[in-house]
């Protein structure tokens, strides 16, 4: 299954550093003694955030629930067919040719019901700089095929929220149990309480963790 790293350097990345970066990085290691550890071993290495809310999306719903190999072959083959991924591009292409780059029926729906809501402006992608975390969430997970784990990875990697804390994310658990509990099991509960100590910067403390289990993020 593709997790939350390998969302990292797909198409459109953006690599400036996120703003908050070093000084989330600074308090993080004064506060934490694994973050004071596990931080320098990635020397300036930085969340990579990707520009296009429509592209971000698309390629989340093309990896789910699939390999990260079989994900970027049906990505290149859709990029055959919309080659700029535009909405109106994967409209034109309709159900037929989509299901021809290996998407199930249910990613064809998913991805023409993305594309229709940008399309139409049923979302307000002018409006998500300035809403909150929890106001973009509600908004997302109205597109079928985009949950609240789908959601949060738009957070960090197209929006670059600070804060986010992606509990349904396995490799943020693996990572939290392997760094902070020794390999045992680990709760959600578990994950909010070592997680108070890293606020507000949750966001780039994940990203550690995840770079903790692979130092370098899947292309």
């Amino acid at each position: 299954m593709v997790t939350a790293k390998d969302n990292e350097g797909a198409d459109g990345a953006v690599s400036a550093v996120p703003p908050y970066w070093e000084q989330a990085k600074i308090e993080l290691m004064k506060r934490d003694r694994i973050m004071k550890k596990l931080i320098p071993q990635f020397g300036d290495l930085h969340l990579v955030g990707h520009d296009d809310p429509f592209t971000t999306l698309a390629r989340s719903i093309v990896g789910q629930q699939v390999t990260t190999k079989a994900a970027d072959v049906a990505w290149k083959k859709l990029l055959l067919v919309s080659p700029k991924c535009s909405p109106a591009q994967i409209i034109k292409a309709g159900a037929e040719q989509l299901s021809a780059c290996g998407l199930s029926k249910r990613k064809t729906e998913y991805i023409l019901d993305l594309a229709d809501h940008f399309k139409n402006k049923r979302v307000h992608t002018s409006q998500w700089d300035q809403m909150d975390d929890e106001a973009v969430i509600a908004e997302l997970v109205q597109i079928r095929g985009i949950g609240r784990w789908t959601a949060e990875m738009f957070l960090i990697f197209n929006l670059l929220r600070p804060n986010v804390l992606p509990l349904d994310d396995p490799g943020l658990i693996q990572g939290i149990s392997q760094n902070y509990f020794s390999g045992e099991p680990v709760s959600r509960s578990d994950a909010r309480e070592v997680s108070a100590n890293w606020e507000p910067w949750r966001t780039v403390a994940t990203w550690y963790l995840w770079r903790s289990l692979d130092p370098v993020a899947v292309e």
